[in-house]
């Protein structure tokens, strides 16, 4: 990690600027693939398929006879751990529901908003190296709460033509039952734009690597709605001398083996517990599995050593991390003055792993800086509002001089006419 010792505030920026990658090239090459889809539906998406992935399929989706076979190849254990982490977030989120209320605005005039769940959802669930069934649980839950009426599933095929069993028996846990070995840029056009085998989908849900981030912001300006811009995985961890440094370490690592793209942040307010913490990343880092990838990560990410608490809060707020974990004396009311975060872990005994698969809140968070304006994926991700209205003749009369006024004041006269015609 590199080390920053008291930088000026106005050096912030500069210090915490995220990895980044040359887009104009990666936009080009994506479009490409993209209108090839568009126009070659499933021939298109076969090709990038054997391309990419190095796999000939004649037939994308998921049978009945796959889901059996990677039942059985789950084990008991991980059967009761992804039933427990099912528990957890449908209790977390079933919560979210919102009663539907009417307001009276005034005598005769009622309004009211009511949510209606999107028609058809994409879930893009990431292959690879690290196959994401937690992410399953994460979207297709709330999918199923909202009452999402199609549930479209795309992941990479495995070298061998299947689905990881894992992801397979996620999503029958949730009730998924379309299921296509389609991975990246070609997921992402095949749930956009509809092909023979793979339906078209309104909204496209899921992280993923550069290219199907850059997918899922090209195809939102075709219409197609995604749930936010996402990009590396991160986290911020603030610790004091009241943290472990071995619990601050593995934190750390624990997002830094995401991807070489992924960066983690350290504040302190003192040089000796980030030492401690740099003391500790090096003992853990030779028993990790992906310890070259997390290596690379460590490259992109900063200790910085700031003065004051305050001083912390403003630069974790400008930051605004995917994932916060506070390790301090004050952890609570330090908590509360959060503005800008994907998810807040509080106190050393809340790692931010229990987020990623099975406390109750959801994975799906904003990245790089969006967090200023975005939330995490939540019930809400999959329903719309729309509000209704409904009048008495009383109500129109209380409430029409005040609408033919504004309207005659934005010169709209067709408008204010809708309302005069009928107080005529």
């Amino acid at each position: 990690m590199n080390l920053h010792l008291h930088p000026p505030r106005d050096t912030w920026q500069g210090i915490l600027q995220r990895p980044t990658f040359e887009t104009r090239q990666l936009e080009a090459t994506v479009s490409d693939i993209l209108k090839d889809i568009k126009i070659r539906g499933d021939e298109a998406v076969r090709d990038y398929t054997t391309k990419f992935d190095k796999v000939n399929l004649e037939n994308f989706r998921v049978e009945k006879t796959e889901f059996d076979e990677a039942r059985d190849l789950v084990s008991p254990e991980l059967k009761t751990a992804l039933r427990t982490a099912q528990s957890n977030i449908t209790r977390f989120h079933e919560a979210q529901r919102m009663e539907t209320q009417a307001i009276e605005t005034m005598p005769g005039v009622r309004c009211w908003r009511k949510s209606v769940p999107i028609d058809k959802v994409g879930l893009y669930i990431p292959g690879g190296t690290a196959p994401l069934f937690s992410t399953v649980l994460m979207l297709g839950i709330p999918a199923a709460i909202a009452g999402c009426r199609e549930v479209v599933l795309c992941t990479p095929p495995q070298a061998d033509g299947k689905v990881n069993p894992v992801i397979l028996y996620a999503a029958e846990l949730v009730g998924i039952k379309s299921v296509f070995k389609i991975g990246g840029v070609q997921a992402v056009g095949a749930m956009a734009y509809g092909t023979a085998s793979v339906p078209r989908v309104y909204k496209i849900f899921g992280p993923g690597n550069q290219y199907v981030t850059v997918a899922k912001q090209l195809v939102s300006r075709g219409g197609v709605s995604i749930d936010m811009p996402a990009g590396p995985s991160e986290v911020l961890v603030v610790a004091d001398d009241t943290a472990n440094p071995a619990y601050v370490a593995a934190d750390l690592l624990s997002q830094a083996e995401h991807g070489i793209d992924s960066q983690v942040v350290l504040v302190c307010v003192n040089e000796k517990i980030a030492t401690q913490v740099q003391t500790e990343i090096n003992a853990q880092l030779s028993a990790l599995p992906r310890a070259d990838i997390a290596r690379k990560a460590l490259e992109n990410s900063h200790a910085v050593i700031i003065q004051t608490d305050s001083e912390a809060l403003d630069l974790i707020n400008e930051y605004a991390p995917e994932h916060l974990i506070i390790a301090t004396k004050n952890a609570d009311n330090f908590s509360e003055k959060i503005t800008n975060a994907g998810s807040v872990f509080i106190g050393n005994y809340t790692p931010e792993a229990v987020g990623d698969y099975a406390s109750g809140t959801n994975h799906t968070l904003p990245t790089n800086g969006y967090a200023t304006a975005y939330s995490g994926v939540s019930l809400d991700t999959f329903l719309k509002k729309i509000t209704y209205q409904k009048l008495t003749k009383e109500g129109l009369e209380n409430i029409g001089e005040t609408v033919m006024q504004m309207a005659a004041a934005e010169q709209l006269e067709a408008h204010r006419n809708a309302v005069a015609i009928r107080l005529t």
